[in-house]
């Protein structure tokens, strides 16, 4: 598995956001995935991981899938569906993959699921692949 690309100071995947999850995405050829733990600081209720940073997540992996295959992409639209919720100390799975595109505009499904499979959340996006200026930013940011 190859790690995907990233921006350092990235609130999701940046290893230099000392705010930031520092989550690590990996493509495997077909999918991209990552792994993280739930934590106590990112409760939106006592317990519960907040449903924002689980969405965040969502929205990450999905992109980084286009990513991976060195297309450069911002988010047009996602939609997520809560299937239960996240503990707090729950090691979550998200995956994210490209089912199709047409053009400039690629569609994505992405999953939270918990390490034997059950799931939390799904998701679809609907990413714009970045041109002109915004595409040279986004690229010249990555490392």
């Amino acid at each position: 598995m190859k790690e995907v690309v990233k921006y350092a100071n990235c609130f999701v995947c940046g290893d230099k956001n000392d705010h930031g999850l520092k989550a690590r995405f990996f493509f495997d050829g077909g999918e991209v995935s990552c792994e993280i733990t739930a934590t106590e600081d990112k409760e939106g209720y006592q317990g519960i991981f907040h449903g924002g940073i689980t969405s965040t997540l969502l929205d990450e992996v999905m992109i980084k899938a286009i990513l991976a295959a060195d297309i450069y992409a911002v988010t047009a639209e996602i939609n997520i569906r809560f299937l239960k919720p996240v503990m707090v100390g729950d090691k979550v799975r998200f995956t994210g993959r490209v089912v199709r595109n047409k053009g400039r505009v690629y569609f994505t499904e992405g999953e939270a699921a918990d390490l034997t499979g059950d799931l939390y959340a799904t998701a679809t996006g609907k990413y714009i692949e970045a041109g002109g200026d915004l595409k040279d930013t986004i690229r010249d940011s990555t490392s």
